[in-house]
């Protein structure tokens, strides 16, 4: 990326960071997935700032913003929109709903019936509306920034597999430490942080970032490296469902924005190892030995880290992108280093 666009990010980073204490490694990730183009799930107890992160992410790019918040009776044309009868025009009359945004925060997101999680489906897969067989694009940038609680809270319903698959990655902020926790107290005590935040980017800016994203450079074998994780996962034997197709590609565009925002012109497999947790878990069913055992998707994952053998340093060859002509490295010139 170029200088302007890394103090773009820097800017974004810096204002996000000022609202989330010490969790650094929570908000880089939320940048990847924004630039990646995907979409960002948060899922913890209540209480820890999922929405707050949320939040502060949407008023840090000067966007359009909706946030939905979801219950049991909620509609999918609550969600999507509604034709409504207009007397005067005698005609139906589109009225569109809260996923007509450039950043929707999809707040306790499992706390509605899966007919209504269903409604985000096509928009997130497609950035696309269909409503008596009319299409509406979304426009862009467009993410779904979605929170929920632990299955396990009351009153939540799990997602569907294909909802959690549209999902790039998953997050867990965290309980924050002591000390950042009384920074929190100091900060957050009187007057919550978010109504001082302003924008620090532009829409435009971010669409910018994602088209140099676009360009990041991934050799074949980091590609095949990052199919091998995926590959894994289908057969291993802890697992009843193993990551798809659109995981693979998933994982490979959030390689590459995590290399955009190291300043790098080409993805490592540093970027597929350190994303994959983040990326493949929260789409894995464990079998129910598995769940007895208690191994979780993530140990799962991380095991097929350790198993997979990494690319090995080779020559690199000659970039043509932007005419720079500079040499990319396919992959590390260092050993393969154990998760």
């Amino acid at each position: 990326m170029g200088d302007d666009l890394t103090a773009t990010v820097e800017r974004v980073r810096g204002s996000v960071e000022s609202v989330i204490e010490g969790k650094p490694e929570v908000v880089r990730l939320a940048l990847t997935v924004l630039l990646a183009e995907g979409h960002l799930l948060i899922e913890d107890v209540p209480g820890v700032g999922k929405t707050m992160l949320a939040k502060a992410l949407a008023r840090s790019i000067d966007c359009s913003v909706r946030r939905i918040q979801f219950t049991p009776d909620l509609l999918p044309s609550d969600i999507t929109g509604v034709s409504i009868w207009d007397q005067q025009r005698r005609d139906f009359e589109f009225k569109p709903g809260a996923i007509f945004a450039q950043i929707v925060i999809g707040d306790e997101i499992n706390r509605a019936s899966p007919k209504t999680q269903s409604a985000l489906l096509e928009s997130m897969e497609e950035r696309q509306v269909t409503i008596d067989g009319q299409t509406y694009e979304l426009p862009s940038p467009f993410m779904v920034v979605a929170t929920q609680n632990p299955v396990e809270m009351e009153g939540t319903y799990p997602l569907p597999e294909a909802q959690r698959d549209r999902f790039m990655a998953r997050v867990s902020v965290g309980y924050p430490s002591v000390e950042a926790e009384i920074r929190m107290l100091d900060v957050h005590g009187g007057t919550s942080p978010l109504e001082d935040l302003q924008p620090v980017a532009h829409a435009h800016e971010i669409v910018k970032l994602v088209e140099a994203v676009r360009e990041v450079h991934v050799s074949e074998p980091v590609r095949r490296y990052a199919v091998e994780l995926v590959a894994a996962t289908r057969t291993h034997p802890e697992l009843r469902l193993g990551a798809s197709p659109r995981a693979a590609l998933h994982l490979l565009r959030a390689a590459k924005a995590s290399a955009a925002l190291a300043g790098r012109e080409y993805a490592l497999p540093d970027d597929v190892q350190a994303l994959a947790a983040a990326v493949l878990a929260h789409r894995l069913l464990p079998t129910a030995q598995a769940q007895l055992n208690r191994r979780t998707a993530e140990q799962v994952v991380l095991e097929i880290l350790q198993h997979t053998p990494v690319p090995t340093a080779a020559p690199g060859r000659q970039n043509g992108l932007g005419g720079l002509g500079r040499t990319i490295p396919a992959y590390p010139q260092q050993p393969p280093r154990s998760l």
